[in-house]
């Protein structure tokens, strides 16, 4: 599905009207799945690192990392494709190659890449939705781990296939994992989108719910 922020505003507008007809909450979004803590994890580092994650519309995704503690910084973008320096539409178009994507720096010392992991697969998005999250459909909106380096790598993929052989979710985990190469920051209005627009229809119903389920899911983990 391709769509821009006023179109996305638009038709979220008429949702919420149908959620207040019918008694609010009756539409919500499913509650997060608790997850088993992954078995490895990258060994101790010192100085930031980078986590790189794709799923679904980067708004929320962003969101979430912002309040974990320890991640000093979550930016909204663009990974995975060919086309150089994409702009929105490109990616919207599902002709480049990219998914919406969200960098995470963090500082390893107060939260770990199997920490964030974890996170990621619980409450900032659906991994087992393929080519889809939500509402919105198109390889731009797959489930995908960017690893930076063969640990990243060895750490994500031991946790997919704990969390499939545990049987954790109804259907298999379909995230892709790919070794990053390059990310492309989305534009100025696309970053912070939550913390700008928690009004926003299409936001207040896929996107704040998130938040609720990281504080529920992992209070000690959670920065306002």
């Amino acid at each position: 599905m391709k769509h821009s922020s006023v179109a996305r505003a638009g038709a979220w507008s008429l949702l919420a009207g149908v959620v207040l007809l019918i008694g609010g909450r009756s539409l919500a979004r499913e509650m997060a799945v608790p997850l088993p803590d992954p078995k490895l994890d990258q060994a101790a580092v010192s100085g930031e690192q980078t986590a790189v994650f794709a799923g679904g519309c980067f708004w929320g995704v962003e969101a979430v990392f912002r309040h974990v503690k320890g991640v000093r910084s979550a930016v909204s973008g663009y990974a995975g494709g060919t086309t150089v320096a994409p702009s929105y539409e490109d990616v919207s178009s599902g002709s480049t190659g990219h998914a919406e994507t969200v960098s995470v720096r963090y500082d390893p010392t107060q939260v770990s890449y199997a920490q964030l992991l974890k996170v990621f697969m619980s409450v900032a998005h659906n991994p087992t939705e393929l080519n889809r999250q939500g509402p919105d459909h198109g390889t731009q909106y797959r489930s995908a781990i960017f690893y930076t380096n063969a640990e990243q790598q060895k750490v994500a993929a031991a946790y997919i296939t704990q969390l499939n052989d545990s049987h954790v979710f109804a259907s298999p985990v379909v995230t892709q994992l790919v070794p990053y190469k390059a990310f492309y920051p989305a534009e100025s209005y696309h970053q912070d989108y939550l913390a700008h627009h928690p009004d926003n229809p299409y936001v207040a119903y896929n996107d704040l719910p998130k938040l609720d389920e990281l504080k529920r899911l992992f209070p000690e983990r959670y920065r306002p």
